[in-house]
């Protein structure tokens, strides 16, 4: 029977607004851990931008089989995985990553699970490390846009534990763990792409 490929119109969306953010930090990178994988979408239209870096897809198990679908119809020779990455059941993958990558996470997470994700990164990857994070985000406790406003609200009906989180607080998080915000860019509708490095 024909299994249909899981499909997220946002990836579309916004794949190309962050392969050109991408392109400033990954040239120099060698190994690339994508959490929070969804359909896998992202590091099909990506990888083959960066045939220097072996691109890791990682997620929770039970998203492995739409995106083992998108690779068998789209394979890339620098693409491994998915792996397993359950924020509350599993530890950080093996593997010697240099770069973490991760999209519309944060905001689905806990901010409990946020804690531990930033917790495992500080513990794992060695320095000059870069955690490279897209989504929204609030600034000094404030909403950039209406549409964010709404979205945030959509988020808390889905799971009142997510939502929308603030920049000053993941970055003091991070900070804490070893990693200097290195640049904040602005993307897309309402959207972000911080950019941190581990410096100690």
């Amino acid at each position: 029977m024909f299994e249909q490929k899981p499909y997220a119109p946002s990836c579309d969306k916004n794949t190309d607004p962050i392969l050109e953010v991408l392109k400033l930090y990954l040239p120099e990178q060698k190994s690339l851990l994508e959490f929070g994988a969804g359909t896998g979408q992202h590091a099909i239209a990506m990888a083959p931008h960066f045939p220097n870096i072996v691109w890791t897809i990682s997620d929770r198990e039970e998203n492995h089989k739409g995106i083992q679908l998108w690779l068998q119809d789209f394979p890339r020779v620098n693409l491994r995985g998915p792996l397993s990455f359950d924020i509350d059941r599993d530890t950080f993958p093996e593997g010697h990553f240099d770069t973490v990558f991760t999209a519309n996470t944060l905001h689905i997470l806990s901010w409990e699970q946020n804690l531990k994700l930033y917790s495992l990164l500080g513990e794992s990857l060695p320095n000059e490390s870069l955690f490279l994070v897209y989504g929204a985000f609030n600034y000094n406790g404030n909403f950039t846009s209406e549409s964010n406003q709404r979205f945030e609200q959509w988020l808390k009906n889905r799971d009142p534990k997510s939502g929308i989180r603030d920049f000053e607080s993941v970055s003091s998080e991070l900070f804490k763990v070893g990693f200097d915000l290195i640049r904040d860019h602005e993307m897309p509708a309402n959207n972000r792409l911080l950019v941190f490095k581990k410096c100690r």
